[in-house]
């Protein structure tokens, strides 16, 4: 009750003291101007959508390219968004409802995925605009800066709501997003290269081709999520797409795009913990990812072999430790690309490959033994390095072709 009508009811015949006519009146509080604005406010509410869809349509671009029926949802977003401010400037801070559920519990799920958080500030400043051309109007005199106030706070905790909302939303996606990543790596490991694999990966937005599968340990004490975020992240710095997984204290890493194998393998390797990193090798897209992996997976089991293999690795690198191990493709690849080509290429070639390996790398001692000149050794030996691509004068090419030797002698033997 304001204070100018107290002192009427404080005479009894009703009239009104002797300061009543000298001018002096009583201005109202700040409950009635709040009160009197609220009414103006629900007064003018029907017209504040219609408004600022109006507004969105004159100064969002990206709101007059969208379909009918979800700009008619974003209509809603906003009369909710309105109702809820009149609502919330009527009550109490203490009696306050919350606001996101308020303004965006009108919106199905759908829309998140059409507008952007960015999108949803341009909304919120685009209604603000639109309330406070309207400000004198709406407020009660003397209550223009408590409205102005009430909509700053208003728009603040609403931009907070709708961060929520779509924080929420997106650790959601995020979480299905590694469920299906986690998939794609499981069945390129089980050779399961189906359509079914690659609708998942089209769901993850993967189009990059060729493919190299790179696999390492797990560095120790970290989470499985942490140490895949750091690949992606590692990854996409070097302009290259991953698809990763962790699979006990292995991790595995699918990597697209048109890179060096080695130049991508190396920031993903810094992320991996301790011991060896290989590098499968590169092939033409997804459905031949299986062969990339095994390589892979078969050269992180037998890289004990050889502790001194740089950091990556290629998987090829390492074809004397994976036959040993029992890796059936490595031992393939060295009957047929190593030994073939030298028995197809005549018995001196491989006698003088034998000899030579079998004398220590002594040239004088393999030309003594087959009662030959040593440069007939050398020229044999240029042979073998370029039908095999492995010189017998480098020590680590050289125990590859030992092997190579013993496993063809075995094929021949069978």
């Amino acid at each position: 009750m304001s204070l100018r009508a107290d002192a009427v009811r404080s005479f009894p015949d009703g009239s009104p003291p002797w300061w009543w006519h000298s001018g002096v009146v009583d201005t109202p509080s700040e409950a009635e101007i709040r009160e009197q604005t609220t009414q103006r406010l629900e007064k003018a509410m029907g017209t504040f959508g219609t408004a600022a869809l109006s507004s969105m349509e004159e100064h969002l671009p990206w709101f007059r390219r969208m379909p009918a029926d979800q700009r008619s949802w974003i209509g809603l977003v906003a009369q909710a968004g309105i109702a809820a401010f009149v609502e919330w400037f009527k009550n109490s801070e203490q009696t306050r409802p919350a606001i996101a559920g308020e303004v965006f519990g009108t919106a199905p799920r759908e829309l998140l995925r059409a507008i952007k958080l960015h999108h949803t500030i341009d909304m919120i400043r685009v209604i603000i605009d639109v309330v406070e051309t309207r400000l004198g109007e709406l407020a009660a005199p003397g209550g223009e800066a408590q409205l102005r106030e009430a909509i700053l706070r208003y728009t603040r905790d609403v931009a907070f709501g709708a961060a929520q909302v779509y924080a929420r939303a997106a650790e959601t996606r995020a979480a299905w997003d590694a469920r299906l990543e986690a998939l794609v790596v499981n069945a390129v490991l089980r050779g399961e290269v189906d359509d079914g694999m690659h609708s998942w990966a089209a769901a993850l937005g993967w189009t990059s081709k060729p493919v190299t599968v790179i696999a390492g340990f797990t560095p120790e004490d970290e989470e499985p999520e942490v140490t895949i975020d750091q690949m992606q992240l590692a990854a996409r710095r070097a302009r290259a797409d991953v698809l990763a997984g962790v699979q006990g204290h292995r991790v595995i890493a699918i990597v697209g795009g048109d890179t060096d194998p080695m130049e991508a393998a190396r920031p993903i390797a810094a992320k991996c913990g301790p011991g060896p990193v290989v590098v499968g090798p590169q092939v033409a897209d997804l459905y031949d990812s299986t062969r990339s992996a095994q390589a892979a997976v078969a050269g992180l089991r037998s890289a004990a072999g050889w502790p001194d293999a740089p950091r990556p690795v290629e998987a090829t690198e390492l074809l004397p430790e994976r036959a040993l191990d029992g890796d059936d493709e490595a031992r393939l690849y060295l009957v047929e690309s190593v030994y073939n080509p030298m028995l197809a290429a005549g018995a001196p070639l491989l006698d003088t490959l034998t000899t030579y390996l079998e004398q220590g790398s002594s040239l004088e001692a393999t030309a003594r033994l087959l009662f030959v000149h040593p440069n007939t050794v050398r020229y044999r030996l240029r042979r073998v390095a370029e039908l095999t691509g492995l010189s017998p004068t480098d020590g680590r090419n050289a125990f590859t072709l030992r092997i190579a030797l013993v496993l063809g002698r075995f094929q021949t033997r069978a």
